[in-house]
């Protein structure tokens, strides 16, 4: 078996426009970025900065105009769609909005994920249970998100990207629609997952008090990054 690569993440030159019509949007610009096994690495920046779509290159959702992307040592921009997609089942993913299935109980959001990637039913039980109680939701399992709060929800989104016990996990604005109480504690449950777990956390935010819990900040202004700042 080959030695795990030093860094989790590499970007290198990275670029992304977008046609808006006639007009070309330069989303990212040359953007360089390195992030380390077990780290909490903070993308800081407003709304159209460029954050979301650095993510989503990283992540294998979304195709560089040019420049490269590592994740584990391996070019996600010469990936086929196939490839994408299976490097997907080992990331884990967290939005601003939960993206949770409305009709489904906290439990169930979380055992689909191991459903869909093939887990056999002792091992979702065991680990479904497993990642409720690590965000702290094991009493709130069969309650749907409806019956959950802001937090809780995205307490539930955490803990189905745990799920499949990714290296990497890729959490986009997740305290944007929190208030500024439950914001840390999202925040102080990522680290406390980093410190815990040995798991890669990439964050995009405009938070300020990511600067409380990342042990990497980055500014991104017109797809442009500078830092870290930490």
């Amino acid at each position: 078996m080959s030695e795990p690569v030093a860094h989790l993440v590499q970007v290198q030159q990275l670029t992304r426009v977008y046609r808006a019509g006639a007009r070309q949007v330069h989303a990212l610009q040359g953007v360089d970025l390195t992030v380390g096994r077990g780290a909490f690495v903070a993308l800081r920046g407003r709304s159209g900065s460029g954050k979301t779509t650095l993510l989503n290159c990283i992540g294998g959702l979304d195709t560089p105009t040019s420049g490269q992307v590592f994740v584990e040592g391996r070019n996600v921009a010469q990936m086929s769609e196939g490839e994408r997609t299976a490097l997907r089942r080992h990331i884990g993913f967290v939005f601003q909005s939960f993206a949770l299935l409305p009709t489904f109980s906290a439990w169930e959001n979380v055992d689909l994920a191991l459903r869909i990637a093939g887990v056999d039913g002792r091992q979702r039980r065991a680990r479904t249970e497993e990642c409720l109680s690590s965000v702290g939701l094991a009493r709130w399992a069969d309650h749907r998100p409806y019956e959950l709060s802001g937090g809780q929800q995205q307490r539930v989104a955490i803990a189905r990207a745990l799920a499949l016990r990714p290296a990497l996990i890729l959490a986009d604005e997740p305290t944007g629609e929190l208030d500024s109480a439950t914001g840390r504690q999202i925040m102080a449950l990522l680290r406390r997952i980093v410190d815990e777990r040995g798991t890669t956390v990439l964050i995009a935010t405009h938070d300020l008090t990511v600067a409380e819990y990342a042990t990497a900040l980055y500014d991104l202004h017109d797809g442009q990054i500078a830092g870290p700042w930490l």
